[in-house]
């Protein structure tokens, strides 16, 4: 099967140099490449997703949550210094 790819311009020229210094074609250098990506089997994360826990609860009233400082100033007033 003929088509066309588009390479970056250095990984274009390190290519060709790996495949001059392996004695084959650009071209069948590719393919191998290809063929082993596809072939290989997928592998299982190291560490499972992580997984995001937000808590709900009312919004604070007359607050821009744009502006920090204004959430900040409300933080403490809802919590207090303790």
């Amino acid at each position: 099967m003929r088509t066309t790819i588009s390479l970056d311009d250095h990984l274009g020229q390190e290519l060709k140099r790996r495949a001059k210094s392996e004695g084959v074609s650009l071209s069948a250098l590719i393919a191998a490449m290809l063929r082993d990506a596809a072939t290989r089997q997928p592998t299982e994360a190291a560490e499972p997703p992580l997984k995001l826990v937000t808590v709900g609860g009312p919004p604070v009233a007359g607050v821009n949550l744009d502006r920090t400082s204004e959430l900040l100033t409300a933080d403490d007033g809802r919590y207090g210094p303790g």
